[in-house]
């Protein structure tokens, strides 16, 4: 049981490291595609981690190519707040790649055209809110899939 949580260029690192502590307590592995905002060393990612940073599954990829390289034939879906369906028509599976962009634009249009079938959104009530914080987008998405699949004890 787990997820694959991807960050295609995160850069925000406090945000990292709380999708970080949120990959360990969900049993997910954390795949980062360069290029960051920020060094992995920098201690703002080590604190909004903790301590659980060495214990977090991570994969570390140069740019978007390579991951997609590594990674093809995976079941992938993307996230995006101009999508149509709303993430929980997901038909959600076990080691499932749930695929973020950065905080300040998300994925690329280059990304989210080519994948227009598995884009998904998470609904904004608020005609004031452009997108939510990118740790509690990853939050909701992967409790979400835990508890559809009755992963909870």
């Amino acid at each position: 049981m787990g997820f694959n949580i991807v960050l295609v260029e995160p850069e925000i690192p406090m945000n990292t490291g709380n999708i970080g502590r949120l990959s360990l307590a969900s049993g997910s592995a954390l795949h980062l595609v360069k290029p960051f905002g920020f060094e992995l060393d920098e201690k703002r990612l080590k604190r909004a981690g903790l301590d659980y940073w060495k214990h977090i599954s991570v994969n570390i990829y140069e740019n978007i190519e390579e991951f997609f390289l590594k990674n093809k034939d995976v079941n992938m879906v993307y996230f995006s707040s101009s999508a149509t369906k709303n993430y929980t028509t997901i038909n959600f599976q076990d080691d499932m790649f749930f695929l973020f962009g950065k905080e300040s634009v998300g994925l690329s249009k280059e990304i989210t055209v080519k994948n227009l079938d598995n884009l998904y959104k998470i609904p904004i009530y608020s005609k004031h809110v452009r997108s939510l914080n990118l740790a509690n987008a990853v939050s909701i998405v992967v409790y979400e899939a835990l508890r559809n699949l009755k992963q909870f004890d």
